[in-house]
């Protein structure tokens, strides 16, 4: 019996390879023999997750002709990587990717190292800031205030709590959209409500619109759904959006839906205008595209002189084309897992109905806490701090990473919470490598795009400041220097920090 699950062609395997572009070799550098490339380009591939464990690979003669090397440098790389235990053979069921044992299985897109870790590796995968007191103690208690009666219930709340249905509601008016409870459902997290529109609205096979890059855990989310994603080219720095592109991809390809992060875009930090937002919206309603807009990001401007663009769901009055999603998580919390869904009444009503066969409802106590927050003006002064440690983190590590790796290349965003760097020529992909050995954990560009794009990028969120941010630079300065000289198997010890 065959011990492979899935399967990856030649052609797409090559497309992945050939984004592993290096720097040009220095002086001083080392060239691997071309099987020994192509084995530790596949071996980065099942580390990062890219090429799942348990996936066949193609046969020998296949991959050869794909990347136009001879069949003998796969055979050498195939039995290199069986040596190392990230393949496995049986005659007659083919080769499929693994992992040796005692390795943890990769992770497909950015979850966050175990509190356990964080002695000796400085964490840059995932974009969350420490909770800001003593607002989250204050919101649970208020929250317990509150709970006796609910404790009477049966507890299950499909739609979220009336009351604080109404709270989001009121605060959509309060920004000039007028909005009715019934248009809103209370989710686990924004990605509980992105998940619950993808099950709705695209089914297996069906074409999602995505900005390219994006936010990575909603893109394996969305492949894991099933859907087949439309990258849609971001323009260049942060200005974002190309909306003569937008339109001509939604025009040409008809996706069931678009996702798009308009506010302080997750990686890039862009922050589209008021006229981008206005022809976003009138290219999906033309094309009878969905366009979903997560809003996650919306509330954090790090300098006092941003003016915020109107929300992408005021240029729809009728609400038959944008749903808005948005979260606690990231303004206030990422264990404050409370997201929320704005749509037209009807909308809301199918996500309601889908959700008897999902997760039911969202925890009482934690929309409490949220309920809290909201009516007592906690939030407003919790997001406050929030901003202020977000900023005060951005203006460290950009001035630590200008230090220590000039030749890097960034804009700096004025909101948000990442900085998306390009990386001097050097594979992302190598430098996430090096960096768990040095000491650094950084994503590498490619997980935020499709198909192997951004090789040349690494997504650093603003989640390290002070004396962490100055170490995080060098470490990433040492995994640089790993990579530039060929480095594969070298090893610097992580050095054990202590904040």
């Amino acid at each position: 019996m065959a011990q492979w699950t899935s399967a990856v062609g030649a052609a797409q395997l090559a497309r992945l390879l050939k984004s592993q572009q290096d720097r040009p070799a220095g002086p001083g550098s080392r060239r691997p023999p071309a099987y020994r490339a192509l084995a530790d380009g596949i071996r980065l591939l099942v580390l990062e997750g890219r090429v799942p464990v348990a996936a066949r690979l193609p046969a020998e003669r296949e991959l050869a002709l794909s990347l136009s090397v001879s069949r003998t440098t796969v055979a050498a790389a195939y039995e290199a990587l069986r040596s190392e235990g990230f393949l496995e053979s049986r005659r007659g069921a083919g080769s499929w990717t693994a992992v040796p044992a005692g390795n943890p299985l990769p992770a497909r897109g950015l979850e966050p190292l175990p509190p356990e870790a964080l002695g000796s590796m400085i964490d840059l995968g995932c974009a969350a800031l420490p909770a800001p007191e003593p607002w989250l103690t204050r919101a649970v208690q208020g929250a317990l205030e509150e709970l006796p009666p609910y404790a009477h219930t049966h507890g299950d709340y499909p739609a979220g709590l009336p009351a604080l249905r109404s709270m989001i509601a009121e605060r959509y008016a309060a920004r000039g959209i007028p909005t009715m409870p019934e248009q809103i459902m209370v989710t686990t997290g924004a990605m509980g409500a992105i998940d619950a529109i993808c099950h709705l609205f695209a089914g297996r096979g069906e074409r999602v619109a995505v900005e390219s890059p994006s936010y990575a855990n909603i893109l394996q989310l969305m492949r894991e759904a099933g859907a087949r994603l439309v990258p849609v080219a971001m323009a260049e720095g942060l200005s974002g959006w190309d909306m003569d592109r937008w339109r001509q991809v939604l025009r040409d390809a008809a996706p069931r839906i678009a996702y798009v992060v308009a506010d302080f875009h997750n990686p890039t930090g862009a922050l589209a205008d008021d006229d981008q937002r206005r022809r976003l919206v009138d290219a999906a309603r033309s094309a009878g595209t969905v366009l979903v807009a997560d809003e996650t990001m919306s509330e954090l401007w790090l300098d006092e002189d941003v003016r915020m663009p109107r929300p992408v769901c005021s240029f729809d009055p009728a609400g038959s084309t944008v749903i808005t999603v948005g979260s606690a998580s990231k303004a206030f919390w990422a264990g404050m897992r409370i997201g929320w869904v704005r749509a037209a009444p009807d909308v809301i009503r199918s996500l309601v109905a889908a959700r008897a066969y999902a997760d039911l409802g969202t925890p009482v106590l934690e929309q409490l806490a949220v309920n809290w927050l909201f009516s007592t003006g906690g939030w407003e002064q919790a997001v406050e701090v929030r901003r202020g440690q977000a900023r005060e983190n951005r203006d460290a590590l950009v001035t630590a990473v200008r230090r220590e790796l000039p030749g890097w290349e960034f804009e700096v965003p004025r909101g948000g919470l990442t900085l998306w760097v390009r990386t001097g020529g050097l594979s992302g992909s190598r430098l996430a490598e090096a960096g768990e050995r040095v000491g650094v954990r950084v994503p590498s560009g490619p997980r935020f795009g499709v198909d192997g794009a951004f090789e040349g990028y690494v997504r650093l969120p603003f989640t390290v400041g002070g004396a962490v941010a100055e170490e995080a630079a060098v470490r990433l300065a040492a995994a640089a220097r790993l990579v530039e000289t060929g480095g594969a198997g070298g090893t610097e010890a992580p050095r054990t920090f202590v904040a």
